[in-house]
């Protein structure tokens, strides 16, 4: 093992800025979403959270830090950043590696009844029947009052020449700050991740899971996913969080 990945704090908070040079409020959105959270928790019990294409597991350190009793199951296919997740995690999270893009995924799941399924910037990657079958999937694992929320690239399909003005100003600012050096892009990211020791096994296997890539990428507005959600069979749905482009919606069962 290398001395690098050895402090997996280190590499965890190289992921952290990596993200946020995409995402400035990233912390925001998380607030928010734990924050829904909160609301549905039954304090008599420790909390049963799912987190969905959780990736170096962002949203379950967050989550334990806040719920300490939580037992948060963490779920993903990226072979390196779920070594990322177990190195920093150390034992605190059920780590489960699965495909979402196949329904059979719910079979590795530990258990079949969450309080909450949180996701975050991940499931753009899917196309639309999948993601529609996916949310309905979500619902049944949740009980009786409790919530999804996933947050995402979600504009708003009624501020269509805003939004590309929006997305013109960050992507500036972002080049920015690549070129000053303030943050690493995500190739710039992965290119150092794939040269550590330690991690060249896990990038590599990736890149066989993943030869081109991920998916095109799909933003479709969050009049969408609401309506999604609705069909999927939620009881209540809305948006809970939104900063400039992006938003996060929530259906509780």
């Amino acid at each position: 093992m290398s001395p690098y990945i050895a402090d997996a704090a280190a590499w965890q908070e190289s992921w952290d800025r990596q993200q946020e040079a995409y995402l400035p409020d990233r912390e925001h959105r998380f607030t928010a979403m734990l924050d829904v959270v909160d609301a549905v928790h039954d304090a008599d019990r420790p909390l049963r959270l799912l987190d969905l294409a959780g990736g170096t597991g962002s949203i379950s350190a967050r989550a334990l830090r806040r719920f300490p009793d939580a037992r948060v199951t963490l779920v993903d296919l990226d072979p390196a950043l779920l070594a990322l997740a177990r190195a920093s995690l150390d034992g605190r999270v059920t780590i489960v590696t699965a495909d979402l893009g196949q329904p059979d995924w719910l079979g590795a799941l530990p258990h079949r009844e969450y309080d909450a399924v949180l996701t975050a910037t991940a499931l753009h990657w899917l196309p639309a029947e999948r993601l529609t079958g996916l949310y309905a999937e979500l619902r049944d694992l949740l009980r009786p009052g409790g919530v999804l929320v996933n947050a995402d690239h979600m504009p708003d399909d009624a501020l269509p020449d805003l939004t590309k003005r929006l997305l013109d100003r960050a992507r500036t600012r972002r080049e920015a700050r690549y070129a000053a050096g303030a943050a690493l892009s995500w190739s710039e990211w992965w290119e150092r991740a794939g040269a550590d020791p330690a991690l060249a096994p896990a990038v590599a296997e990736r890149h066989r899971i993943y030869p081109t890539g991920h998916s095109p990428e799909w933003n479709p507005p969050v009049s969408w996913h609401l309506a999604a959600l609705r069909q999927a069979g939620f009881t209540e749905v809305g948006t809970v969080w939104r900063g400039s482009v992006d938003a996060a919606v929530a259906g509780v069962r």
